[in-house]
């Protein structure tokens, strides 16, 4: 691919102060796309901007919890009117529960669905009829091999990564014929600070019977490329999905997890 293949591109990346979304940023910054970041950590986004302004891009930021659907809103209509365009949305912010499903909390349910799947919907519905304007578009959104067969102690996220796969399939065929793609890419075990919480978290090593001091190397071994995957490779395959060469790539749930899962 050519270095600069986004140039005069805008891209709205969520999640964007650690991992994969981190990772994501600078793959889209490298490749000359303007930015436009959220996140709810400020300290790290914060660090994320400058090092992608030294890169040579465009970025706005705004400190936010994508399930505030105010902010939301309101901060893509800012990124349109500031930098001209909204071309690639990338729904990256995701959170993570463990729990048996009889014991899910209300709450915490109806939190993990807001974050992940319908902040990825208001993004999404928001964008749309900007990139039919410019008939083009590029939506991505993170799921997770555990988005496509089930994850045991953690229905909430299952749940909410089947439905964003499902979301944008429909999208996908609504968009076609408008040049607009929309994809989802689900990673297997990820070297990220929310992949190794997981990992050591006491409650969910007991739940699924593995020894706390031994869940980051059973989570390795169960790969069978016997590795964790890079943020950098998501992110690598986030840059194609961008691409010109990719537009016939539209409706589909590719996975990145190392052979982790053939479905």
């Amino acid at each position: 691919m050519s270095s600069f293949y986004l140039t005069n591109r805008v891209a709205l990346v969520t999640g964007a102060s650690r991992g994969i979304g981190k990772s994501i940023t600078f793959e889209l910054a490298k490749a000359g796309a303007s930015l436009a970041l959220v996140s709810r950590n400020e300290e790290l986004l914060k660090r994320v901007s400058e090092e992608a302004r030294k890169i040579g891009v465009k970025c706005l930021y705004e400190v936010f919890d994508v399930s505030d659907e105010n902010r939301l809103e309101s901060f893509i209509d800012d990124v349109h009117r500031q930098l001209g365009s909204l071309d690639i949305l990338v729904n990256n912010a995701g959170a993570y529960e463990t729990s048996s499903l009889a014991n899910q909390p209300l709450d915490s349910w109806r939190r993990l669905l807001e974050i992940n799947l319908t902040a990825a919907m208001r993004a999404s519905r928001a964008v749309v009829p900007l990139m039919i304007r410019k008939n083009w578009g590029r939506i991505i959104s993170v799921s997770s091999i555990s988005g496509k067969t089930g994850e045991p102690y953690g229905a909430a996220y299952s749940a909410s990564k089947f439905g964003l796969i499902g979301m944008s399939q429909a999208l996908a065929l609504e968009v076609a014929e408008h040049g607009i793609t929309v994809n989802t890419v689900c990673p297997g075990w990820v070297d990220t600070d929310m992949a190794h919480d997981q990992l050591n978290s006491a409650q969910w090593c007991e739940l699924n019977n593995i020894p706390l001091a031994d869940s980051e190397e059973i989570a390795r071994l169960s790969v069978p490329q016997k590795r964790l995957i890079e943020p950098e490779e998501v992110a690598s395959l986030v840059g194609y999905l961008c691409t010109e060469g990719a537009r016939g790539i539209t409706g589909q749930a590719i996975n990145i997890c190392g052979g982790l899962s053939l479905h």
